[in-house]
């Protein structure tokens, strides 16, 4: 899968757009979204993209090196670690956060720490936790959910009391290569309150632990 004509750092011109005391993605990556690659995994993929911007990341900022999979590669990974399935392969089932966990360890050897949070209006909880992983390790988060099941890349946090907010980068996005100032109006990069999410819902996030090895 050739990357060159997907958009660079796509979050750039949002970070500062709060003032102060945010803490953002360190390192350059691709944005990955459904239909990208002129594969259709609309409606399914959106945790596939989101992990291939991880992937994307790590190419770009750590020694080991490795091409970013395709949809069917990641399929056929997750079932060679008998984490699925063979009925997995060529399907449309979602992954989540445990398995984007997975493949970056088997693709990378990086670690990933998994941070569980019951419902949406607990989300607070993890501002302090957020912020010291963007300080520390500066790696692209990947948040998944149940009721709310769309998958999102964090780029960074704000914090503010009550008022914080994430850097999401939104894969859903469906069409050519646009200009960041486009995917920001269109909100698919965007500031998104805490309040805003799902107090329904629970969410599950994939922090790469990658300090050590960034060769930035």
């Amino acid at each position: 899968m050739s990357s060159q004509n997907l958009t660079l750092n796509v979050h750039l011109s949002e970070e500062k757009s709060l003032g102060e005391y945010y803490y953002l993605v360190n390192g350059n990556y691709e944005y990955y979204h459904y239909l990208c690659d002129g594969f259709d995994d609309r409606g399914w993929g959106c945790g596939y993209r989101t992990l291939q911007t991880i992937c994307s990341w790590m190419n770009h900022n750590l020694q080991k090196k490795c091409p970013v999979p395709t949809v069917k590669e990641i399929q056929t990974i997750l079932v060679d670690m008998e984490d699925k399935p063979k009925s997995f392969l060529n399907s449309r089932e979602w992954i989540g956060s445990f398995e984007v966990c997975l493949v970056i360890d088997k693709l990378y050897d990086v670690p990933c720490k998994i941070i569980h949070v019951n419902q949406g209006d607990a989300l607070n909880s993890i501002v302090e936790q957020l912020k010291t992983h963007f300080q520390r390790f500066g790696s692209p988060v990947m948040m998944g959910g149940d009721v709310d099941c769309s998958s999102k890349g964090i780029m960074g946090i704000h914090v503010n009391g009550d008022d914080s907010r994430l850097l999401v980068v939104d894969p859903h996005y469906v069409g050519k290569e646009q200009t960041k100032e486009f995917l920001h109006k269109k909100g698919w990069v965007k500031w998104q309150p805490l309040k805003d999410f799902l107090s329904s819902s629970f969410y599950n996030l994939c922090l790469p632990q990658t300090g050590v090895q960034c060769s930035m």
